[in-house]
């Protein structure tokens, strides 16, 4: 296979980063021809590609796909792996056996630029702004789902595009799911609860966690829980530099709550790159592989979970730099009280 056969790019999110273009129809085709590259989309988006990457010659049809691949000549193409295996049949007819390209597009990606850093910033600015507006409207008796849209609404206020994702909202022992459905569950006193949102700017994620206590003061179980939390939050957050593995960043929160008997009550991975995507690369869990680079962005998010009586997690966007991370969802991460 060529380095320079025409690689065909189906992912939105990647089309997205290379050119702009963010219609819900498109294909790309890097190296299309000896002059350049070439997208194609249908006649929803035409003004929207040309706003949006006016330099980039653009085929225009229904049949996206087909339109595309008939503008090649024969002989070997790239592919992402994503590509449906419908549409891998369509190239081997149109233009012959295609090889699947490594993701190099995701790997760029996970290093951010001035511009998205920028975005990243602003969603994660909005998110906290949101979060303690709503913090000062919680009462006893607000039901899960209510709160939920209610944050959402304030993400727009702020001047969010968008939720980066369905917020969860978890009190009692939902807390202890962590991807709970939000419900037309009430809040009651004593209840921890668990919020997880994030603002999206310009297509951009940022995600955040905080664990509170409903009506009156914490229980002391429900203070040790949170502070082991806190500690292997804060102690992971210190780790993230350029050059450290990411699995050992995953053991730094993982040690912490094992030293504290919790370490079965961590079920999930420590973190996940953002940007374009609520979830991207890098990945920070027990399995990770590679390092973290400068200018990476992710989110650090230990959680202990009690089952059937409730959970904690504490989560913020981060960037790395050289002189170390630089948390973009700022605010208090102490077990405040809400709704008295």
């Amino acid at each position: 296979m060529s380095d320079d056969a025409p690689f065909i790019v189906t992912d939105l999110t990647n089309i997205r980063y290379l050119t702009g273009f963010s219609g819900s129809n498109a294909v790309l085709v890097l190296g299309a021809t000896p002059s350049g590259d070439l997208l194609g989309t249908d006649g929803r988006y035409v003004d929207q590609a040309a706003a949006e990457c006016p330099d980039l010659p653009s085929v225009i049809d229904r049949a996206t796909l087909d339109a595309v691949l008939a503008r090649l000549p024969p002989g070997p193409v790239l592919i992402e792996g994503s590509l449906a295996v419908s549409d891998v049949t369509r190239v081997r007819e149109v233009v012959g056996e295609p090889a699947i390209a490594p993701a190099v597009i995701e790997t760029f990606r996970s290093v951010k630029d001035a511009g998205e850093l920028a975005c990243l910033a602003e969603a994660g600015e909005i998110t906290a702004r949101a979060f303690e507006s709503l913090v000062g409207e919680i009462q006893v008796g607000d039901r899960e789902r209510a709160l939920a849209r209610r944050l959402e609404q304030l993400f727009g206020e702020f001047g969010a595009d968008d939720r980066a994702f369905v917020s969860i909202v978890a009190s009692g022992e939902h807390s202890a799911v962590p991807h709970h459905r939000s419900a037309d569950t009430p809040l009651r006193a004593g209840d921890l609860l668990v919020i997880d949102a994030g603002a999206c700017v310009a297509g951009y994620h940022a995600d955040m966690t905080r664990t509170f206590v409903v009506g009156r003061p914490p229980a002391d179980w429900q203070v040790t829980l949170h502070d082991a939390v806190l500690v292997a939050q804060q102690t992971a957050v210190a780790g993230c530099r350029p050059g450290v593995q990411a699995v050992d960043v995953d053991a730094l929160a993982r040690d912490v709550l094992r030293a504290r008997s919790l370490g079965e009550r961590f079920t999930h991975g420590l973190g996940h790159g953002v940007g374009l995507q609520i979830h991207e690369s890098p990945a920070i869990n027990a399995r990770a592989t590679g390092s973290i680079e400068a200018n990476m962005a992710f989110t650090v998010e230990p959680g202990a979970y009690l089952p059937g009586v409730g959970g904690v997690r504490i989560e913020d966007t981060l960037v790395v730099t050289d002189a170390g991370p630089r948390v973009l969802t700022t605010g208090s991460r102490e077990l405040r009280v809400v709704g008295v």
